[in-house]
């Protein structure tokens, strides 16, 4: 197995002389290591990795502050993962050290193995080994902001310090002139294999015209430019200026994005790609953002709709006009039925959270509505908190039932 992640035995004049407690240690070494980890000395670590701390004995808290003192020297700001066992008063120990580091202001927690073979104590290691690896991921993560965000986002545009500190992430600001210059110097021989797999894959093209869809194409192949230029590894667009301006959209541009990996969000929305980019991180799965278009208080359901969404989450999608202006392309796709977790990120300092899971129980193609609906019926999580304390507008939505692991996180990480 890979090495995902390194392990100190603290140790204290107290160990226990004895072949019993050698082959006690050794078994707790070898589920370590089954589980991804390496056993370190101070001397052998590796700081682009995790590490863990496993408590053998009492009398070990000041050793193990020394040891992180030492660790921090290269590795600041890194969560405190401590492993106690139930003998040789390894728990209590665990617990006054950390209850010390916490004092000052150090994250983490204690992890505890009943014994060498503890499977639910050796999985929950390996989650919150993944955890923090994505709190720490997200500390070098790159979000475009293109333009500013959409006037009408009020509750959704943070300071950029906001999310820095809160979630992490960079925010680089991208001017929309260079976007608008961008799109018309895309070269014409660049557009039509993109243009024809798009059309292909599609089961109508209603509305747009060859012309329509050469532009979203340009705006996809702009973006894929900007991205390279300013390394983002996430974006969100202002982009109905583009429908005003150059009559042209990006919903194109920001399914395929998506689909290749670089989360793409609406609007200048910077909460709710926030939330896409969490979802894709944790998960590993192509969140889908959008609105809350209708809702059923009484029965719990709610229709989302939005005029883009992921290709590679949809059974198939037709190519319509983006919804509101008529212009350009959007997306149609009919979503699967089946489970799906919702989730909205608020609060002034984007430390509050909605949560839901349900069921998609159809897609629509209202004309009504933007391109791409879903009914969902929720099963845990209200429809009434939407209307009560709202967090905002746009919902992040992922296929599968997520509630407990997604909490988990925020509360570990965030709450």
């Amino acid at each position: 197995m890979t090495q995902q992640f390194g392990f100190i035995f603290v140790k204290s004049l107290f160990v226990p002389e004895g072949k019993a407690f050698e082959a006690s240690m050794g078994k707790y070494i070898r589920a370590l290591q089954q589980i991804g980890g390496e056993e370190w000395t101070t001397a052998t670590q590796n700081d682009s990795i995790p590490i863990i701390y496993f408590i053998t004995t009492g009398g070990t808290e000041q050793e193990l502050l020394d040891i992180r003192e030492l660790r921090n020297k290269t590795v600041g700001d890194e969560p405190v993962l401590i492993v106690a066992h139930p003998a040789h008063n390894s728990l209590p120990a665990s617990l006054e050290v950390l209850a010390r580091l916490q004092q000052e202001g150090a994250l983490g927690q204690v992890l505890y193995l009943n014994s060498s073979s503890d499977a639910v104590g050796l999985l929950k290691i390996q989650e919150v080994l993944i955890d923090f690896k994505v709190s720490s991921d997200l500390k070098r993560t790159r979000i475009g902001l293109i333009g500013t965000p959409s006037d009408w986002l009020v509750a959704s545009s943070p300071d950029h310090s906001t999310i820095k500190e809160t979630w992490g992430p960079d925010i680089v600001p991208v001017s929309l002139d260079e976007i608008n210059r961008l799109i018309p110097e895309v070269a014409q021989e660049a557009i039509p294999t993109i243009r024809e797999s798009l059309v292909e894959g599609a089961t109508e093209v209603r509305e747009p015209s060859q012309t329509d869809l050469d532009n979203v194409v340009r705006v996809y192949l702009a973006l894929k430019t900007i991205i390279e230029k300013y390394e983002l590894d996430a974006l969100t667009v202002r982009c109905f200026d583009l429908v005003l301006g150059l009559e042209t959209t990006g919903c194109f541009g920001l399914s395929q994005l998506t689909d290749e990996g670089i989360i793409a969000g609406c609007e200048g929305d910077l909460v709710s790609t926030m939330g896409l980019l969490w979802v894709k991180k944790l998960l590993g799965q192509t969140p889908w953002m959008a609105n809350p278009a209708q809702l059923d208080e009484v029965n719990n359901k709610l229709w989302l709709a939005h005029c883009t969404v992921p290709r590679g989450i949809v059974q198939d999608y037709g190519l319509r006009s983006h919804f509101e202006s008529g212009l350009g392309v959007g997306i149609q796709g009919t979503l699967s039925k089946g489970p799906v977790t919702l989730l909205r990120i608020g609060g002034k300092k984007m430390k509050q959270l909605w949560l839901a899971e349900g069921e998609i129980i159809q897609s629509g193609k209202a004309e009504d509505l933007c391109r791409t609906q879903a009914e969902i019926s929720l099963s845990a999580g209200k429809i009434s908190d939407l209307l009560e304390t709202p967090l905002g507008n746009h919902l992040v939505m992922v296929q599968g039932h997520h509630l407990k692991r997604l909490e988990g996180w925020w509360k570990q990480i965030i709450a």
